[in-house]
C-alpha cells in the first residue's frame, strides 16, 4: 500500500507538470512509463488515478497544447493505457483519443499507421467551403434525414402513378430500396406526420458566424477560487485547473472550446441551463419566433381571464 501511495504522489507531480509547456512532453513520456511498470499490478483505486492524469493529457492537447509533437507524444499513451485496461468505458474513450490524435497528425488516412480498418476512400474527405476535409462527412441532422425521406418517398409515389418508372428495371430497383429506407426508417418519420398537437422541429446547429464570436477566457486563480475546487467542464466532465481556455455563452455558463462546439452542433443548448443560439436555418428561427408571439398571446389570454374572474369575485 505504502508503495501505491508513492505511486500516487508521482502521478500527482507529473499532473503538474503537464501544465507547464517546457515540461508537457517529459511528463507524459514517464507516465508512459510509469504506466507500463505499475498499472498491470494496481488496485482499482490505483488504476483510476492513471486513467484521471491521462484524460487530463487528452483535455490540454485539446485546450492549450497543439503542435505536433505533443500530439505524438499523448498518441503514444493513449494506445499504450487502452492495451492495459478492462474497463470498457475507459476503452471507448481511449478509442476516441486516440482517433482525435491520428486526425491532429494525419494518421487516418495512412493504412500502414491507422489503428482501425482503412476507410473505402469513397467514405473519405468532403467538400467543406470550397477545401477537401480528411474527416468524413459527418451524419447528417435528424431533422434533415426525415425531411429528405419525405421527399424521396412523394417524387416515388408520384412518379408510379404517373408510370414513369414502368419499364426502367434500374430505376425501379432504386425506388424499392429507398422505400425500403424509408419504411426502415418509419418511426423516426411518423413523429413529424401523426401527432396531436403542433410538433417541434429539431433544433438545428448553431449558426458558425455566433459561435465564432462566443469569448474565450482563459482562467486565472481568482476565477478558479471563484468556481470552486470541484468545478469541471459540464460536457467533459475535466476538473478546471489554471490557464485552461474556455469559451463563454451568453448565458455565462463556461465549457472547453473542444467540447462546446460539437455539442452545439448537435444540440444547440447550454448544458447547464439550456440556453439556445442562434441558428443560420431561417425556417426554424421564423417558427420559434411564432411560437414566442403564440406563447405571449397565451399567457395575455390567460391574464384577461384571471381580470375578469377578479372583477366578478
Amino acid at each position: 500500500m505504502e508503495s501505491e501511495d508513492l505511486v500516487k504522489q508521482q502521478l500527482e507531480e507529473l499532473q503538474k507538470h503537464l501544465g507547464k509547456k517546457q515540461k508537457f512532453e517529459d511528463a507524459v513520456f514517464s507516465l508512459k512509463s510509469l504506466l507500463q511498470q505499475k498499472y498491470p499490478s494496481a488496485s482499482p483505486s490505483l488504476r483510476k488515478s492513471f486513467y484521471s492524469v491521462i484524460c487530463r493529457v487528452a483535455t490540454v492537447l485539446k485546450t492549450r497544447y497543439t503542435a505536433p509533437g505533443f500530439w505524438n507524444a499523448g498518441l503514444g499513451l493513449f494506445e499504450q493505457a487502452q492495451l492495459l485496461t478492462s474497463d470498457p468505458s475507459e476503452k471507448e474513450h481511449l478509442k476516441l483519443c486516440i482517433s482525435q490524435a491520428r486526425q491532429e497528425l494525419h494518421l487516418e488516412d495512412n493504412p500502414s499507421q491507422a489503428s482501425q480498418p482503412a476507410q473505402n476512400p469513397a467514405n473519405g474527405g468532403y467538400l467543406f467551403e470550397g477545401h477537401l476535409t480528411v474527416d468524413p462527412e459527418p451524419p447528417q441532422p435528424q431533422w434533415l434525414v426525415q425531411s429528405n425521406l419525405l421527399t424521396t418517398a412523394a417524387t416515388l409515389f408520384a412518379a408510379e402513378s404517373s408510370q414513369g418508372l414502368a419499364a426502367d428495371d434500374t430505376s425501379r430497383e432504386n425506388a424499392t430500396n429507398m422505400l425500403q429506407d424509408l419504411l426502415n426508417r418509419l418511426e423516426e418519420v411518423v413523429p413529424l406526420v401523426v401527432n396531436d398537437g403542433p410538433v417541434a422541429p429539431k433544433v438545428p446547429p448553431a449558426s458558425k458566424e455566433v459561435v465564432a464570436k462566443l469569448p474565450v477566457i482563459t482562467l486565472t486563480e481568482d476565477i478558479l477560487a471563484r468556481l470552486g475546487q470541484d468545478a469541471e467542464c459540464a460536457i467533459c466532465k475535466e476538473n478546471l485547473v489554471q490557464n485552461d481556455k474556455m469559451q463563454e455563452l451568453p448565458c455565462k455558463h463556461t465549457f472547453h472550446p473542444p467540447c462546446l462546439k460539437p455539442w452545439l452542433d448537435e444540440h444547440n443548448s447550454c448544458p447547464i441551463c439550456r440556453y439556445e443560439l442562434r441558428t443560420d436555418d431561417h425556417t426554424y428561427e421564423s417558427w420559434k419566433e411564432r411560437e414566442k408571439e403564440a406563447e405571449e398571446e397565451r399567457k395575455g389570454a390567460e391574464n384577461a381571464i384571471r381580470g375578469g374572474e377578479y372583477m366578478y369575485v
